[in-house]
Parts: C-alpha cells; sequence; structure tokens
C-alpha cells in the first residue's frame, strides 16, 4: 500500500488541489484542508467532527466508479482527501497505521453523499455505492508525502 495523492482545499465546495507533502496534525485534519480550517461542507454542530479529520479512497476506486457510470472522473472530483493503491481496510482493521512519519487510525466508511451528485450532476450515490472509502483519525501529528508507504 503506498500513498497515491493528497488532496486539499483551502473552503467547502472551494476546487481542491494535488500536493505533494503536507502536515497531518492530531484532532484537526491536514494543514491548509478546509476540514483542518473547519470550513468544510459537513462542519456543522449537529455532525459528529471526530471523523473529519482525513477522508481515504483506495486507488482503484476510480475507475470502478468511473465504468459504473461512464464518466471520465478524476480524484479531485471524489473529494477525498488521501488515495492510496492497494488499500485494505479489511487487513488493517482497528489498528493504527502509519504514512510518514503520522499515525492514523480507521473510524468509519465514507459513503458517497448527495452533495457529491448535485456537484458533480453524476449519480455518485451509485457510481461510490459500497466503495466510497473510509474516514480515519489522525492518532499522532507528522508529514505525510506522495509514495510513502502504509505500514501497520
Amino acid at each position: 500500500m503506498r500513498l497515491h495523492a493528497i488532496i486539499i482545499g483551502e473552503k467547502a465546495k472551494a476546487p481542491l488541489h494535488y500536493v505533494d507533502t503536507i502536515r497531518a496534525i492530531a484532532g484537526k485534519g491536514l494543514e491548509g484542508d478546509r476540514y483542518f480550517y473547519k470550513q468544510g461542507t459537513f462542519n456543522k454542530p449537529q455532525l459528529s467532527q471526530d471523523v473529519r479529520e482525513i477522508s481515504i479512497i483506495p486507488y482503484e476506486t476510480l475507475a470502478l466508479c468511473n465504468a459504473r457510470l461512464d464518466t471520465a472522473l478524476d480524484f479531485l472530483d471524489l473529494r477525498r482527501n488521501l488515495v492510496i493503491k492497494n488499500f485494505d481496510a479489511e487487513q488493517i482493521g482497528d489498528k493504527i497505521f502509519t504514512i510518514g512519519t503520522a499515525k492514523f487510525k480507521i473510524v468509519r466508511t465514507c459513503p458517497p453523499c448527495r452533495y457529491l451528485s448535485r456537484l458533480l450532476d453524476a449519480d455518485i450515490m451509485k457510481g461510490l455505492k459500497y466503495i466510497g472509502g473510509y474516514r480515519a483519525t489522525i492518532v499522532h501529528s507528522g508529514t505525510i508525502a506522495i509514495n510513502d508507504k502504509i505500514m501497520y
């Protein structure tokens, strides 16, 4: 398992962009990302914020989503923070895993939402059904970079 891409955006609904390296801060998220600044679309008091630090999507998900929808979406369109090649959440389970010098723990799945479908004018609920990715918390702050190996 390797980190393929890091994706952030400074404000809710704003376009996202790729970065090569970033600081992951425990209890906050990725430095510079909308959820780090509590500016994300889902930063609402009634929603649990302890699952908003990091979103992860397996690299292989994009091709399957595009095949299901007959689209040519990019990872940026799926609005997840980390794209990991060969990511196996079942193998990791509830173990703490390391990317670069930061440590993470999966806390739940990250199912697709209607917001993303409206934003992309595509049935993302269908495209990402059962493959929407995962949410994780940052257990220990550190720096991550593309091509980092995932260790657990």
